[in-house]
């Protein structure tokens, strides 16, 4: 097994699989930011509520947000854009993965 998919097995074994919200999560408190520090941070409309909805998957974001938010936190926008459309096709029990190319 390589240590990415390593990595990836641990990492959904502790967490939970990989998702928008948590990948959000993950990047705000790595840059060590509260949800109304990174809606701050983000502008264009992004409030504190939004972020907590986002994060605990209670609102899914479209491509054009993940990239948005990818791009002013400084993140991947392809693993952005990945995780908003994966999220979007569990939410709609289509059991299918996506994988982007830019």
């Amino acid at each position: 097994m390589s240590t990415k998919k390593k990595a990836s097995s641990l990492l959904k074994k502790d967490v939970g699989p990989l998702t928008f919200g948590s990948f959000l999560r993950a990047a705000r408190t790595s840059m060590d930011l509260t949800q109304p520090e990174m809606a701050t941070k983000l502008g264009g409309g992004v409030t504190k509520s939004m972020i907590s909805d986002i994060e605990t998957g209670r609102q899914l974001v479209s491509p054009k947000l993940a990239i948005s938010i990818a791009k002013k936190a400084k993140l991947s926008e392809k693993l952005a854009v990945r995780l908003c459309l994966q999220d979007q096709l569990n939410k709609a029990k289509i059991k299918m993965k996506v994988e982007v190319a830019a």
